[in-house]
């Protein structure tokens, strides 16, 4: 868990410890002297730094161990219209109707695992695995801001308008993802659609 390999020269990029909260990831490898930056995936960690990398292998290793005790993640409800492009087509593929799709999919409580891909596009863990669906074979190449996705293990909601090759399956209403204060949702935040 411990070794790393380099990012150009002033970065470095290791395994995600398991289990540890990614707001706890942040906030410890951030501390790191000259780290500028952290970057949470579903697999790995990049820590930036202002000059040449300056960690050590325990440093690395102390993140698994590494406690909760100051999370923030923030509660969202978001409300949802399920009214999808995709819906048909998950419903195929699933072998659910559009409704247990629906139904499915409002049922869950998810967490943003992981940001990326645009601003505000929050990876979120926590979908039903019934409603597992491989990205969709030909990417739109566009995509409203709003639209509630599914692909893989993920769900998500396109905060800008953008290409993307994820299924559709509705819109966020009363909510807006990306603001100029920033994105809604946060790493670790908890999320819930209500129909």
């Amino acid at each position: 868990m411990a070794d790393w390999v380099p990012l150009g020269d002033r970065a470095i990029r290791f395994a995600r410890p398991a289990g540890v909260h990614p707001q706890t990831l942040v906030r410890c490898a951030g501390a790191w002297p000259g780290a500028i930056d952290v970057v949470v995936a579903r697999d790995d960690m990049a820590v930036y730094f202002a000059g040449e990398p300056r960690v050590t292998v325990e440093q690395i290793a102390a993140l698994a161990t590494a406690g909760s005790e100051t999370v923030f993640a923030q509660k969202h409800v978001l409300r949802a219209v399920y009214d999808g492009p995709d819906l048909e087509s998950v419903s195929a593929a699933t072998g659910l109707s559009i409704e247990d799709v629906i139904a499915t999919h409002a049922s869950g409580e998810y967490t943003v695992e992981t940001m990326g891909f645009l601003p505000g596009f929050a990876y979120m863990t926590g979908l039903h695995p019934r409603l597992h669906v491989p990205r969709r074979a030909t990417p739109r190449t566009r995509v409203p801001a709003g639209s509630v996705a599914i692909a893989g293990e993920y769900t998500s909601v396109y905060p800008l308008a953008s290409p993307g090759g994820w299924h559709l399956i509705g819109r966020v209403v009363d909510a807006r993802m990306f603001g100029p204060e920033g994105p809604l949702l946060g790493l670790g935040d908890m999320v819930r659609f209500e129909r």
